[in-house]
């Protein structure tokens, strides 16, 4: 089946695009990446979308406009990749988070996890005529789960190794790992497979460039800047008692809490330890790879042999140099380097899971997620 995978993930660059051929179900899936393409969101837009996420107040009209003006973005990238290749047959559209919150107890009663995005699936199809899955969150959210991380049962699909125990870790505006113990081919395909939010991954160094630079840049291109200055041990090892770090998983999280606030209250210490620009991107790259490598020493069953790098954080080589030193004795490199492309990996996965609603397939890891049992993820859209 062709179908095209559409999401813009927490740092909201973009429209992140997969035109995928699928075949298989699961311990047989094969996927074939037709095309793959990042359209920009316009400027407006963006800010829109990023004040929302700081939590700005909107009025409910606006965000209406808002969601539309998302839907619109999302079916005009469905258009345009189709234009080289083949008519899709199907769409699965993660759209744009705006808030996600995890579960946890109120004075009264357990709270569930509450995760929002934006980029109504009914008007994608209605724009494309194409028959569009979205809303993959919920159906995990509905039976206790965090919602998040929903790609671990593809990443035990399509990246388990026989004898290798395997991390593959995104590290996008937020990193989440899955672990992939060794697999035989006669093995169930999910069986040992943990994950969970790992931390901030690109979301607090993005925002402290935009904020050293003026406005002039959006993130530190190949970790360039963050190279020249020197990460405070000081610092990371405060922010690392944080409690997030210290739950044990399944577990979530999302710029509400890795986000302006977080870095607002960093910035005093930035200045009473007089660090230079540099050193404090440097300080928070150090953040990302040291909560990384905390996470899987507290909480997983051994220290991988390899990890498998994705998301935007994959291009940024001093964030690779950081988490190889605290990592030595680990083999890491990309997903590339497994056959499944690193820029459009999540791209990919909400095509699966697409395709997989429509053979009626479980797409979320109840021992990732926290839900209490497999669901079929996301609603279906019929075009007009």
């Amino acid at each position: 089946m062709r179908v095209i995978g559409l999401i813009s993930g927490t740092s909201a660059d973009g429209i992140d695009a997969a035109f995928v051929n699928l075949t298989g179900t699961e311990a047989d899936l094969q996927v074939e990446l037709l095309a793959g393409e990042t359209f920009s969101y316009p400027e407006d837009l963006r800010s829109r979308i990023l004040s929302v996420c700081r939590g700005d107040p909107i009025a409910v009209s606006e965000l209406a406009d808002l969601d539309d003006a998302i839907a619109s973005e999302f079916a005009t990238a469905t258009i345009a990749i189709q234009q080289q290749n083949s008519t899709a047959q199907l769409i699965g559209s993660h759209g744009q988070t705006v808030f996600h919150r995890p579960k946890g107890q109120t004075q009264f009663a357990p709270r569930l996890a509450s995760s929002l995005q934006l980029g109504r699936g009914d008007a994608i199809a209605h724009l494309t005529g194409l028959p569009t899955i979205s809303n993959f969150r919920q159906a995990d959210i509905a039976v206790g789960g965090e919602g998040a991380p929903l790609v671990s049962r593809i990443d035990a699909c399509l990246l388990s190794h026989p004898t290798a125990a395997t991390c593959v870790q995104n590290v996008g505006g937020i990193g989440n790992l899955t672990y992939l113990p060794p697999r035989q081919l006669s093995q169930p395909f999910a069986e040992g497979v943990c994950g969970w939010d790992t931390g901030p991954g690109n979301s607090l160094l993005d925002l402290a460039v935009q904020k050293l630079s003026g406005g002039d840049r959006s993130y530190d291109e190949n970790g360039n800047w963050a190279a020249t200055g020197t990460p405070c041990p000081e610092l990371v090892d405060r922010w690392l008692q944080h409690p997030f770090f210290q739950q044990p998983p399944p577990k979530s999280t999302g710029r509400e809490l890795f986000g302006w606030a977080f870095l607002h209250q960093c910035w005093p210490d930035f200045k009473t330890l007089q660090l230079g620009d540099a050193d404090i991107l440097a300080t928070l790259t150090e953040l990302t790879a040291a909560s990384i490598a905390l996470s899987y020493r507290q909480f997983l069953p051994q220290i991988p042999d390899r990890v498998l790098l994705c998301g935007g954080g994959c291009r940024n080589r001093y964030f690779k140099q950081r988490l190889q030193a605290l990592l030595p004795s680990v083999e890491i490199s990309a997903t590339n380097d497994a056959g499944l492309n690193s820029d459009f990996k999540e791209a990919i996965a909400f095509a699966i899971l697409a395709y997989w609603y429509q053979l009626g397939i479980p797409g979320n890891l109840p021992a990732v997620t926290g839900a209490k049992k497999e669901m079929v993820l996301g609603t279906s859209w019929q075009p007009s």
